[in-house]
C-alpha cells in the first residue's frame, strides 16, 4: 500500500512541475500587463512593482465592467424608448448585427 501511495505522490509532483510557471514566466506576464493598462502604459519609467500592476489591473478591469453596465442601460433605454426608428437605433442594430 505504501508503494502506490509513494507511487502516486510521485506522479502528483510530476504533474504539479509541469504547469509551474517560472519567476521568469511571472514577469514577462506581467510586463505584458503593463503595457496593456493605459493607467501605467503611459508611465516612463518600467520599475512598478507586480503588486501595482494587478491592482491596476483590477481597477481597470472594473471600470471596464462599469461602462459596459453604463452603455448596456443607455442602450436599453435606446431601444426601447419610442425612438426604436431613429437613425440612432437604425445605427445601433446594424452594429448589432456583427
Amino acid at each position: 500500500m505504501s508503494s502506490r501511495r509513494s507511487s502516486r505522490s510521485r506522479n502528483i509532483q510530476s504533474d504539479s512541475s509541469e504547469t509551474r510557471i517560472t519567476d521568469d514566466q511571472i514577469s514577462d506576464l506581467i510586463s505584458k500587463l503593463q503595457h496593456l493598462i493605459p493607467e501605467l502604459h503611459r508611465r516612463r519609467s518600467d520599475k512598478v512593482s507586480a503588486s501595482k500592476v494587478l491592482r491596476e489591473t483590477c481597477n481597470y478591469i472594473r471600470s471596464l465592467h462599469k461602462e459596459v453596465g453604463d452603455l448596456s442601460e443607455r442602450l436599453a433605454l435606446l431601444l426601447g424608448s419610442g425612438e426604436a426608428d431613429s437613425d440612432q437605433a437604425a445605427i445601433i442594430r446594424s452594429l448589432l448585427m456583427y
